[in-house]
């Protein structure tokens, strides 16, 4: 199928998302936001999909929403954005209950919706010419995309504060050092490191992945008692997997395995 602002394609069961709209600094319009949701599901549905990689093309990650097409609608403005949300807060669901890993490698800056996408990745490599802003209430906005549910979690409370209160831009390193993102690398390797990364997980444990996954979007609303019940189901079913067999055999047998995703 054909985007017209991103790029989508499939390969030994990685899944490569491109935001497109270099002209527009990969802003996100209600276009973008249906076509991110169109490939969420995809991802989310086709178990040939065993990992995805997430990037922008150009010199900017995502500048966050557009905020020209959101002000055009005038009185209308308030239901326009609620459409364009919606569709980007499914997408994002369905990327973090997916089996497949998500890998975000963030090319440039990422601001507001950008900021988000970034956190949602499950794991985050930066090109060092990245910055990270949440930008929201610089505009009079509140944060969407996730942020408010991934950011405290990632660097504490008093820290997420800081960040979507005063717009504190953080460069590359200090996302790293705070805790933001797995890893920094040189610009011009960054789709390279980020695409190795995805193909690493598209050659593991595809549901033991997803099980992992969901267990730790869990972990900070539930009980003791009832993670641990969660922990207990979700092992007992991936030991009698085609994969849990697989992996428990190679141990055994100090044999590297060859995991099928099933």
């Amino acid at each position: 199928m054909t985007y017209r602002t991103l790029r989508f394609d499939i390969e030994e069961g990685l899944a490569r998302i491109i935001l497109d709209r270099p002209d527009a600094a990969n802003a996100l319009d209600l276009v973008m936001a249906e076509e991110l949701f169109d490939v969420s599901l995809s991802c989310a549905s086709d178990p040939s999909i065993r990992a995805v990689l997430l990037s922008g093309e150009g010199k900017m990650f995502c500048a966050g929403g557009d905020l020209k097409t959101f002000t055009a609608e005038g009185e209308g403005a308030p239901a326009f954005v609620t459409k364009v949300a919606t569709l980007l807060h499914n997408a994002i669901t369905r990327f973090a209950h997916m089996d497949a890993p998500l890998v975000v490698g963030v090319n440039g800056t990422a601001a507001g919706a950008g900021f988000s996408l970034a956190l949602s990745g499950d794991y985050v490599i930066a090109s060092k010419a990245a910055k990270f802003v949440s930008a929201y209430t610089a505009s009079g906005l509140s944060p969407d995309g996730s942020s408010t549910y991934y950011l405290a979690k990632h660097i504490g409370l008093l820290r997420a504060k800081e960040l979507m209160l005063t717009n504190r831009v953080l460069t590359a390193e200090e996302a790293l050092n705070w805790g933001l993102v797995n890893r920094v690398v040189p610009a011009d390797t960054l789709y390279e490191e980020a695409e190795a990364m995805a193909r690493r997980f598209a050659a593991g444990a595809t549901k033991a992945f997803g099980a992992t996954k969901e267990l730790l979007l869990r972990a900070y609303r539930e009980g003791l008692e009832s993670q641990i019940e969660e922990e207990t189901r979700h092992i007992a079913g991936l030991m009698g997997s085609e994969d849990g067999q697989h992996g428990m055999a190679s141990f055994l047998a100090k044999t590297k395995p060859s995991f099928k995703g099933r």
